[in-house]
Protein backbone atom coordinates (compact mmCIF):
# COMPACT_ATOMS: atom_id res chain seq x y z
CA UNK A 1 0.00 0.00 0.00
CA UNK A 2 1.13 3.41 -0.70
CA UNK A 3 2.24 5.47 2.12
CA UNK A 4 0.99 9.49 2.01
CA UNK A 5 4.18 10.33 0.87
CA UNK A 6 4.47 8.25 -2.11
CA UNK A 7 1.44 9.70 -3.55
CA UNK A 8 2.12 13.53 -2.88
CA UNK A 9 5.17 12.44 -4.80
CA UNK A 10 3.53 11.02 -7.89
CA UNK A 11 0.65 13.70 -7.51
CA UNK A 12 2.50 16.42 -7.32
CA UNK A 13 6.17 17.07 -8.96
CA UNK A 14 9.06 18.41 -6.61
CA UNK A 15 9.15 22.19 -6.41
CA UNK A 16 12.49 22.21 -7.58
CA UNK A 17 11.52 21.00 -10.91
CA UNK A 18 11.44 23.86 -13.89
CA UNK A 19 8.11 23.27 -16.36
CA UNK A 20 9.82 22.79 -19.79
CA UNK A 21 7.60 25.16 -21.72
CA UNK A 22 10.43 28.14 -21.44
CA UNK A 23 12.57 25.72 -23.26
CA UNK A 24 10.18 25.03 -25.67
CA UNK A 25 9.40 28.53 -26.57
CA UNK A 26 13.02 29.65 -26.55
CA UNK A 27 14.20 26.48 -28.97
CA UNK A 28 11.28 27.99 -31.11
CA UNK A 29 12.27 31.18 -31.13
CA UNK A 30 16.39 30.49 -31.57
CA UNK A 31 14.90 28.26 -34.76
CA UNK A 32 13.02 31.20 -36.39
CA UNK A 33 16.11 33.27 -36.16
CA UNK A 34 17.95 30.66 -37.49
CA UNK A 35 15.48 30.60 -40.54
CA UNK A 36 15.47 34.23 -40.52
CA UNK A 37 19.03 34.62 -40.70
CA UNK A 38 19.63 31.56 -43.95
CA UNK A 39 16.78 33.48 -45.64
CA UNK A 40 18.79 36.86 -45.18
CA UNK A 41 21.93 35.52 -46.31
CA UNK A 42 20.40 34.30 -49.42
CA UNK A 43 18.87 37.10 -50.10
CA UNK A 44 21.99 39.34 -50.18
CA UNK A 45 23.44 36.39 -52.12
CA UNK A 46 20.57 36.97 -54.93
CA UNK A 47 20.85 41.05 -54.76
CA UNK A 48 24.79 41.07 -54.60
CA UNK A 49 25.48 38.18 -57.06
CA UNK A 50 22.43 37.01 -59.09
CA UNK A 51 21.60 40.08 -60.26
CA UNK A 52 24.43 41.18 -61.21
CA UNK A 53 24.54 38.02 -63.38
CA UNK A 54 20.87 38.59 -64.74
CA UNK A 55 21.85 42.59 -65.26
CA UNK A 56 24.50 41.93 -67.53
CA UNK A 57 22.86 39.47 -69.68
CA UNK A 58 19.86 41.47 -69.86
CA UNK A 59 21.78 44.66 -70.56
CA UNK A 60 23.96 43.16 -73.38
CA UNK A 61 20.16 41.57 -75.04
CA UNK A 62 19.48 45.16 -74.99
CA UNK A 63 22.72 46.15 -77.01
CA UNK A 64 21.93 43.10 -79.15
CA UNK A 65 18.28 44.02 -80.15
CA UNK A 66 19.32 48.02 -80.94
CA UNK A 67 19.17 47.71 -85.46
CA UNK A 68 20.91 50.62 -85.64
CA UNK A 69 24.30 49.63 -83.00
CA UNK A 70 27.64 49.16 -84.72
CA UNK A 71 27.62 45.26 -84.83
CA UNK A 72 31.84 45.24 -84.07
CA UNK A 73 31.42 47.10 -80.69
CA UNK A 74 28.50 44.76 -79.75
CA UNK A 75 30.14 42.08 -80.12
CA UNK A 76 33.38 43.16 -77.67
CA UNK A 77 36.73 42.61 -79.23
CA UNK A 78 37.12 46.02 -80.80
CA UNK A 79 40.67 46.55 -79.82
CA UNK A 80 41.62 44.04 -82.14
CA UNK A 81 39.42 44.69 -85.01
CA UNK A 82 40.21 46.40 -88.34
CA UNK A 83 37.23 48.25 -88.23
CA UNK A 84 37.43 51.62 -90.04
CA UNK A 85 37.77 54.60 -88.03
CA UNK A 86 35.60 57.74 -88.55
CA UNK A 87 37.40 60.55 -90.77
CA UNK A 88 38.48 63.81 -89.51
CA UNK A 89 37.11 66.14 -91.90
CA UNK A 90 33.54 64.25 -90.55
CA UNK A 91 34.07 65.14 -86.73
CA UNK A 92 31.84 68.06 -85.61
CA UNK A 93 33.17 70.01 -82.32
CA UNK A 94 31.67 73.70 -82.67
CA UNK A 95 27.41 72.93 -83.18
CA UNK A 96 25.07 70.98 -81.79
CA UNK A 97 24.25 67.28 -83.87
CA UNK A 98 21.07 67.25 -85.88
CA UNK A 99 18.13 67.27 -82.89
CA UNK A 100 17.10 63.60 -82.20
CA UNK A 101 13.51 63.29 -80.87
CA UNK A 102 13.17 63.67 -77.19
CA UNK A 103 13.18 60.02 -75.64
CA UNK A 104 10.23 57.85 -73.97
CA UNK A 105 10.34 57.26 -70.14
CA UNK A 106 12.03 53.78 -70.37
CA UNK A 107 13.31 53.95 -74.21
CA UNK A 108 17.24 52.67 -74.81
CA UNK A 109 18.65 55.65 -77.29
CA UNK A 110 21.89 55.18 -76.98
CA UNK A 111 24.97 53.04 -76.02
CA UNK A 112 28.04 53.88 -74.06
CA UNK A 113 31.66 52.28 -74.45
CA UNK A 114 34.69 53.38 -72.09
CA UNK A 115 38.17 51.74 -73.40
CA UNK A 116 39.35 52.02 -70.00
CA UNK A 117 36.50 49.42 -68.28
CA UNK A 118 37.36 46.95 -71.20
CA UNK A 119 36.77 46.45 -75.43
CA UNK A 120 34.04 44.58 -74.18
CA UNK A 121 32.24 47.46 -72.13
CA UNK A 122 29.03 48.28 -74.06
CA UNK A 123 26.19 49.10 -71.75
CA UNK A 124 22.44 50.71 -73.38
CA UNK A 125 21.05 54.09 -71.88
CA UNK A 126 17.65 54.63 -71.60
CA UNK A 127 15.52 57.60 -70.40
CA UNK A 128 14.86 58.00 -66.94
CA UNK A 129 16.54 57.58 -63.19
CA UNK A 130 14.63 55.32 -61.45
CA UNK A 131 15.42 52.22 -60.16
CA UNK A 132 12.01 50.42 -60.71
CA UNK A 133 11.68 51.03 -64.35
CA UNK A 134 15.37 52.15 -65.42
CA UNK A 135 18.11 51.56 -63.18
CA UNK A 136 17.29 47.67 -62.03
CA UNK A 137 15.97 46.41 -65.73
CA UNK A 138 17.73 48.46 -68.37
CA UNK A 139 21.09 49.40 -66.70
CA UNK A 140 22.37 53.52 -67.11
CA UNK A 141 19.53 55.92 -67.01
CA UNK A 142 19.24 59.42 -68.29
CA UNK A 143 18.18 62.15 -66.11
CA UNK A 144 15.03 63.75 -67.57
CA UNK A 145 15.42 67.25 -68.88
CA UNK A 146 19.09 66.74 -69.34
CA UNK A 147 20.96 67.48 -72.67
CA UNK A 148 21.16 64.78 -75.02
CA UNK A 149 24.38 63.44 -76.53
CA UNK A 150 26.69 65.94 -78.06
CA UNK A 151 23.97 68.83 -77.79
CA UNK A 152 25.10 72.13 -75.88
CA UNK A 153 24.45 71.56 -72.30
CA UNK A 154 25.37 68.35 -69.57
CA UNK A 155 24.26 64.81 -70.94
CA UNK A 156 23.72 63.39 -67.33
CA UNK A 157 23.63 59.67 -66.49
CA UNK A 158 23.71 57.61 -63.88
CA UNK A 159 24.10 53.91 -62.99
CA UNK A 160 24.21 50.93 -59.94
CA UNK A 161 28.21 50.89 -58.69
CA UNK A 162 26.56 47.46 -57.50
CA UNK A 163 23.76 44.95 -58.23
CA UNK A 164 22.15 45.12 -61.75
CA UNK A 165 24.58 44.47 -64.07
CA UNK A 166 26.71 47.39 -62.08
CA UNK A 167 27.62 49.56 -65.60
CA UNK A 168 29.41 52.16 -63.34
CA UNK A 169 31.35 49.73 -60.74
CA UNK A 170 34.87 50.43 -61.87
CA UNK A 171 33.84 54.44 -61.74
CA UNK A 172 37.11 54.86 -59.55
CA UNK A 173 39.11 53.71 -62.56
CA UNK A 174 38.61 56.61 -64.79
CA UNK A 175 41.44 59.15 -64.70
CA UNK A 176 41.62 61.99 -66.62
CA UNK A 177 41.55 62.24 -70.65
CA UNK A 178 39.82 58.48 -70.36
CA UNK A 179 37.28 58.51 -72.86
CA UNK A 180 33.49 58.24 -72.93
CA UNK A 181 32.10 57.03 -76.10
CA UNK A 182 28.05 57.35 -76.95
CA UNK A 183 26.39 55.77 -79.73
CA UNK A 184 22.73 56.72 -80.86
CA UNK A 185 20.85 56.00 -84.26
CA UNK A 186 22.43 58.72 -86.15
CA UNK A 187 25.63 59.85 -84.13
CA UNK A 188 28.83 58.89 -82.16
CA UNK A 189 29.56 61.55 -79.18
CA UNK A 190 33.40 61.20 -78.69
CA UNK A 191 33.85 62.64 -74.50
CA UNK A 192 37.08 62.68 -72.35
CA UNK A 193 37.45 62.86 -68.31
CA UNK A 194 37.90 66.17 -67.35
CA UNK A 195 37.51 65.60 -63.26
CA UNK A 196 35.94 63.72 -60.48
CA UNK A 197 34.39 64.30 -57.14
CA UNK A 198 32.39 62.82 -54.51
CA UNK A 199 29.35 64.43 -53.20
CA UNK A 200 26.24 64.28 -51.10
CA UNK A 201 22.97 63.09 -52.94
CA UNK A 202 21.16 65.99 -52.58
CA UNK A 203 24.03 67.67 -54.74
CA UNK A 204 21.35 68.05 -57.64
CA UNK A 205 24.18 70.86 -59.04
CA UNK A 206 26.18 68.10 -60.44
CA UNK A 207 23.55 67.80 -63.35
CA UNK A 208 23.18 71.09 -63.95
CA UNK A 209 23.29 72.76 -67.82
CA UNK A 210 27.21 73.71 -66.88
CA UNK A 211 27.89 71.28 -63.62
CA UNK A 212 28.60 72.80 -60.44
CA UNK A 213 27.23 76.13 -61.87
CA UNK A 214 23.32 76.33 -62.36
CA UNK A 215 23.20 79.99 -62.57
CA UNK A 216 25.21 79.88 -65.73
CA UNK A 217 23.38 78.04 -67.93
CA UNK A 218 24.21 75.77 -71.16
CA UNK A 219 28.25 76.78 -71.98
CA UNK A 220 29.77 73.97 -73.56
CA UNK A 221 28.82 70.23 -74.19
CA UNK A 222 29.63 68.16 -70.83
CA UNK A 223 28.48 64.66 -69.49
CA UNK A 224 28.19 63.71 -66.18
CA UNK A 225 28.05 60.31 -64.34
CA UNK A 226 26.73 59.60 -60.97
CA UNK A 227 26.61 56.26 -58.83
CA UNK A 228 26.84 55.95 -55.23
CA UNK A 229 29.50 55.35 -52.83
CA UNK A 230 30.77 54.14 -51.22
CA UNK A 231 29.96 50.53 -52.63
CA UNK A 232 27.18 48.52 -50.77
CA UNK A 233 26.35 52.21 -49.83
CA UNK A 234 23.84 55.15 -50.97
CA UNK A 235 25.32 57.65 -48.40
CA UNK A 236 27.51 59.95 -50.98
CA UNK A 237 27.83 59.90 -54.76
CA UNK A 238 31.00 59.53 -56.90
CA UNK A 239 30.79 61.81 -59.86
CA UNK A 240 32.72 62.41 -63.10
CA UNK A 241 32.66 65.28 -65.20
CA UNK A 242 33.48 64.88 -68.85
CA UNK A 243 33.55 67.33 -71.92
CA UNK A 244 32.81 66.50 -75.94
CA UNK A 245 35.73 66.57 -78.43
CA UNK A 246 33.48 65.72 -81.26
CA UNK A 247 30.11 64.40 -82.76
CA UNK A 248 30.03 62.31 -86.31
CA UNK A 249 27.59 60.89 -87.92
CA UNK A 250 27.15 56.69 -87.98
CA UNK A 251 27.98 54.47 -90.81
CA UNK A 252 31.26 55.80 -91.39
CA UNK A 253 33.51 53.52 -89.16
CA UNK A 254 33.86 53.56 -85.28
CA UNK A 255 35.58 56.37 -83.33
CA UNK A 256 39.16 55.74 -82.94
CA UNK A 257 39.10 56.36 -79.49
CA UNK A 258 38.08 52.64 -78.86
CA UNK A 259 40.67 51.08 -80.73
CA UNK A 260 43.05 52.92 -78.03
CA UNK A 261 44.50 50.73 -74.91
CA UNK A 262 44.45 53.43 -71.84
CA UNK A 263 47.88 53.06 -70.01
Amino acid sequence: MSTPADVETADHPPAHVKPRRGITVLGVVGELLILAGVLLGLYVVWELFYTDVQGDRAQRDIVEELAWADADVVDGDIATSTTDTIPDDLKVTDEDPPAMEYPAYTETFATMMVPRWGDDYVRPVSEGDTRRDVLDPLGIGHYPDTALPGETGNFALSGHRTTYGKPFNRVDELQKGDYLVIQTADIWAVYHVTDWEIVDPSAVEVIAPTPNDPSAGATSRFITLTTCHPEYSAAERWVVYGELDYWAPTGHGVPAELLEVPS
